[in-house]
């Protein structure tokens, strides 16, 4: 049994890295038909504002399943000693 509550959309996340070594970080949000729009576009536009998280794809799937698909660069933290 999970302890997110059915109002709560699945996140994943995973990173690629480009030809150039410099990578984008994803986030794919998945949200049930049961959820209302209004509150799945306020989160990904907070995701967007303060995660600066930019919009790569949606999707409305069988069954009314939504998907997001969210990217950023990937930050590199450089050692300074």
């Amino acid at each position: 049994m999970s302890d997110r509550s059915p109002e709560t959309p699945a996140l994943t996340r995973y990173t690629t890295t480009g030809d150039d070594g410099r990578g984008w970080e994803y986030m794919v949000l998945t949200c049930q038909p049961r959820q209302s729009l209004a509150e799945v576009r306020r989160q990904v536009t907070d995701h967007a504002e303060y995660g600066r998280w930019e919009l790569r794809r949606s999707a409305i799937l069988t069954g009314g399943v939504r998907k997001y698909w969210l990217r950023r660069r990937a930050m590199r933290v450089q050692r300074t000693f």
